[in-house]
């Protein structure tokens, strides 16, 4: 645990009289701008000594001058006086408020402090630590432990955010230096004084610091000139050259709005000295210009403009600098030819010669050719098209989809080249090449495809030809095959033959329990693979597991699929009936016996019977045995385990024959018994409890009423359900074959045990009942039409809409697929009346829909970031507020400054309105910001620097240094000769 070390007046001034002075001040640093002379930065080496000077001797002038390391860790102090003491009343110092305080705050910035009380009762601290901690806890320890002063200082309010500094750094940094705290009125508040709360002295340094801030500011100026757009090119000179010149002449900073821009305003920043000459020097330009310069307009066709204005405007600006005349052309997107050339009338004819030279020196042709072709044209990767282009750099090429044509561009001679070679490949072409298309039926363009582009990949290696068939998203059914004539005609026989195949094609399904599939299928699809073997044109399809399907779909020649179904429905019937399943109740003390040594009787039972015989585990209490198979073959390994049984029975029980007298009665070995008879002796009311007891142990067999529709429901998946009523009443439980479709379940056990399980059996009878109302009831659809331009809107941003109905309403909504022919249908199923609710919700959401409007409007790019804040908070704020859709243009948009919003008229122009305001307010921001960062940009750094070097004494002496001057340059040192070295080495002594 951190403690706050509590030091006396004497261990105070002991401990504080080993600090450096430097350190005791706070660390000040030492003067970054300290320009050292070059003696002091390359002190002379010594003239005289040798290796292995002593220790002793006086350091060099190297050692002296070299910089101390900063520390990291630093020590400050400082006194609180008696009178600003907030605690005061301590019965013993080191035990009260301060103490508490002080461990606060060596908590929270890990800077250690000790306090001392000075004779004055003043109090002092001292704090240790990193300059981060040291400068948080000073500050924590003034707010805390000295009464507090506030004090206010008035400046300009435009000057409050150079103050504030960028993301509140200025402002923050103000504070801590000088552990005061500042508040700055907001800038809605007309206000311009600023709170400072700190102590007396801290209060003076932060009023002396912001007053300095201010004075700075005082010195700066703004310019805003509005002066005709048209003369804008003169000012700015040709490649903003003239702009740039005035701007380092004068040291303002000349902001001249692009070409793009419709604004007249030319704004000027810099020192007020600075600004008065750019200005004054910009006004003499346009005087001037506007003087001297007259127009003349011409017309030129607009598809020639692009090539007057050049790449990036380079041309016009090449057209200014040679002739000292700007040429206005009318924006891309205006229909207007008329071209206006402004500048001195010696000067407009040169001009206008450039102008129309500009214009032709592009050709623009097309050359005829079908679409057909055109990839052919172009060739493999490009080639026939690249070799074309690699000798005519200049020609742009441009083939237009879906078009018999081509477009060439460029400079008149290479097009005319260009247009031949295109034209001669074109002829070449169309002697060698054919094209034929046939409509096939869209469903089968992927049988024709193949796995992977099988078929349609060998036929086109086969014939060589190009094959093209639309896509699944077009919804055509033409293909088009094109290529040499002979290989085009066998490919489209060879496709229509394949077509005719597929139409004689049937499907058929065949209707298999699930349970079967995966033994139909055998393991690693063996048995399956035999099957296919059989009919190879036959396709085979199982559902997966996970769709709970019962269909197994056949595909190919009507013939072949017959026999494949036949075959298929004979190994179906033969699983049937090797999956007839009984259980027999044998005591659990036989199980043993009948599975035998080793296995060896159940095994016997097994192979002679061909039945599967499944006995429960040990730590199971069922006393059920499970036969599958055939009937015949189950119930004879049935008979077969109950003579076990009976076998058992008959070796464990122990005769009593009568007796008289204690010896046995001489007829007792001639009377006659039934197997099937228990005499029971005794008295008359024992006797009847025993045979009441006798007679529940008598197995019985009840009939209980079940539809055949919920047997498979009752059975559940693998029999789950069947075998758990079984254990869980102690009784066998039969259920008929689904082929006989009997609605009777049969009950086998003790009497008690066969009620138990009649019925918790009707009782699940009520649950499926129920169950399948229930489903009867949700299956209710309505289909309803809406444009799917609304789909969108009613789904909303990540299906936030439609799940927000579906849980209203409880109900389930489809909306089609991509590829469904009717795009405007939605689905809607659930409760009647839950699904009638649904509708209405989405109807009257369509309705709003269509009431709503889109409108543009244009605001400053610079601006977009700021209105839409950090992760689209702010935009969705206000979209939230206004109801409306507001959607900004994507990355290299044409229109970057168009903004487009939708939703309600009403509601859209207060949206607009309430944008334009933000626009503006945030564009003032974004100016002053531009400006500021202009004069907040650190200077470029000096380099290393010295006074008093020799280059600089001679700087403006002509005459060559005196190379044997040892002042201009000192010698490194005595040269020392070499000691003699031994042949053999260093001496040892």
């Amino acid at each position: 645990m951190s403690s706050v070390a509590v030091l006396t007046p004497e261990s105070f001034a002991e401990h504080r009289s080993g600090l450096k002075d430097q350190e005791i001040a706070g660390c000040v640093p030492e003067d970054e701008a300290y320009i050292p002379t070059y003696l002091e930065a390359f002190p002379p080496l010594p003239e005289k000594g040798a290796p292995g000077e002593k220790a002793g001797e006086p350091p060099s002038a190297w050692g002296s001058k070299i910089r101390p390391i900063k520390a990291s860790v630093i020590t400050q102090v400082f006194h609180v006086p008696l009178e600003e003491r907030r605690y005061k009343d301590n019965s013993q110092f080191g035990e009260g408020e301060e103490a508490k305080v002080c461990l606060d705050i060596m908590q929270r910035t890990g800077a250690h402090i000790e306090l001392s009380l000075a004779k004055d009762q003043g109090l002092s601290i001292m704090v240790t630590g990193k300059v981060d901690s040291v400068m948080k806890a000073r500050k924590e320890i003034v707010a805390r432990l000295q009464t507090q002063a506030s004090a206010t200082v008035a400046i300009p309010k435009e000057h409050h955010r150079f103050v504030i500094g960028k993301n509140g750094e200025k402002l923050q940094e103000l504070e801590l230096k000088t552990a005061t705290k500042i508040a700055i009125p907001r800038p809605d508040d007309p206000s311009a004084n600023i709170r400072i709360t700190g102590t007396k002295e801290g209060i003076e340094k932060a009023r002396h610091e912001i007053l300095l801030i201010s004075a700075e500011q005082d010195k700066r100026a703004v310019e805003r000139l509005s002066l005709e757009k048209a003369f804008h090119p003169f000012i700015a000179g040709a490649h903003n050259r003239l702009v740039q010149e005035l701007s380092l002449e004068t040291g303002a900073r000349i902001s001249i709005p692009p070409s793009s821009l419709p604004k007249d305003e030319i704004v000027i920043t810099g020192e007020k000295e600075a600004v008065a000459l750019a200005v004054s020097r910009i006004r003499a330009i346009y005087e001037d210009k506007k003087r001297k310069t007259t127009t003349i307009s011409v017309e030129v066709k607009k598809s020639q403009h692009k090539y007057i204005i050049g790449p990036k405007g380079n041309t016009l600006q090449e057209i200014l600098e040679a002739t000292g005349v700007s040429v206005e052309m009318p924006p891309l997107d205006s229909s207007s030819e008329t071209i206006i050339l402004r500048g001195e009338p010696d000067k407009l004819g040169p001009a206008l010669t450039q102008v129309y030279a500009k214009a032709k020196s592009v050709m623009v042709v097309e050359v005829t050719a079908p679409a057909w072709l055109h990839r052919f044209i172009i060739g493999k990767k490009g080639q026939n098209i690249g070799r074309i282009t690699q000798q005519l750099p200049r020609v742009h090429i441009e083939f237009t989809d879906g078009e018999e044509r081509i477009s060439l561009e460029g400079p008149t001679e290479e097009v005319e080249q260009a247009q031949a070679q295109i034209q001669e490949i074109i002829k070449d072409l169309l002697v060698r090449m054919d094209y034929t298309e046939i409509n096939i039926d869209q469903r089968f363009h992927r049988h024709l495809i193949g796995k992977n582009g099988a078929n349609i990949n060998r036929i086109k290696e086969q014939y060589k030809v190009s094959v093209r068939i639309a896509q699944d998203s077009e919804r055509s059914g033409l293909v088009r095959i094109e290529g040499d004539p002979k290989g085009v005609q066998l490919a489209r026989r060879e496709l229509m033959e394949m077509v005719q195949r597929m139409e004689n094609e049937r499907t058929k399904d065949l209707i298999v329990e699930q349970k079967f599939h995966r033994t139909i299928i055998g393991q690693k699809g063996e048995k399956i693979k035999e099957v296919r073997d059989k009919f190879p044109e036959v396709i085979i399809n199982f559902p997966d597991p996970s769709q709970k399907s019962d269909i197994v779909q056949l595909r190919g020649p009507k013939n072949e699929v017959e026999k494949c179904a036949k075959f298929l429905q004979k190994i179906i019937a033969d699983l049937i009936e090797n999956s007839f399943s009984l259980s027999v109740p044998i005591f659990k003390q036989f199980h043993k016996n009948i599975i035998g040594k080793g296995g060896a009787n159940i095994k016997k039972i097994r192979e002679e019977t061909n039945t599967k015989i499944d006995l429960p585990t040990e730590n199971s209490n069922s006393e059920m045995i499970v036969i599958t198979g055939k009937k015949n073959n189950c119930e004879a390994a049935r008979d077969r385990i109950l003579a076990i049984q009976r076998e058992l029975v008959r070796h464990e029980s122990q005769e009593v024959l009568p007796q008289e007298n204690g010896e046995v009665s001489p007829e007792a070995e001639f009377v006659p018994r039934k197997c099937d008879v228990i005499t029971i002796s005794g008295r008359a009311e024992k006797c009847e409890l025993a045979k009441a007891a006798l007679l529940a142990l008598v197995p019985i067999t009840e009939d209980v009423e079940v539809s055949y529709e919920l047997h498979r429901y009752i059975i559940g998946q693998k029999g789950i359900g069947i075998r758990k009523m079984m254990e869980d009443y102690e009784v066998n439980i039969w259920v008929p074959q689904p082929e006989k479709q009997l609605d009777v379940i049969k009950v086998t056990g003790l009497a008690a045990n066969v009620e138990r399980a009649k019925q918790g059996l009707l009782e699940r009878v009520k649950e499926l009942q129920a169950e399948q109302e229930d489903r009867a009831l949700r299956s209710f659809k309505v289909t309803m039409s809406v444009d799917p331009k609304f789909h969108p809107k009613i789904i909303g941003r990540k299906g936030a809409v439609i799940s927000q109905i579906r849980k209203d309403h409880d109900v389930s909504i489809q909306f089609p697929d991509k590829g469904d022919e009717q795009q405007d249908l939605i689905v809607i199923s659930g409760y009647e009346r839950n699904v009638e609710e649904a509708r209405q919700a989405i109807q009257q959401l369509v309705a709003e829909l269509q009431e709503m409007v889109s409108q543009d409007v244009h605001l400053d790019p610079r601006t977009h970031a700021r209105i839409i804040g950090a992760r689209g908070k702010a935009i969705r704020k206000l979209m939230e507020e206004f109801k409306v859709d507001i959607r900004f243009p994507q990355p290299g948009s044409d229109e970057p400054d168009k903004v487009t919003v939708t939703g309600l008229p009403e509601t859209v122009d207060n949206a607009i309105d309430h944008l334009l305001n933000l626009e503006e307010e945030y564009l003032l921001s974004v100016t002053e910001t531009e400006t500021l960062a202009a004069y907040m940009k650190p200077p470029s750094p000096k380099g290393f620097v010295v006074r008093d070097a020799p280059w600089n004494a001679s700087v403006f002496s002509f005459q060559a240094p005196d190379m044997s001057s040892a002042e201009d340059f000192p010698t490194f040192g005595t040269v020392v000769a070499p000691k003699q070295a031994s042949a053999w080495g260093p001496k040892k002594f």
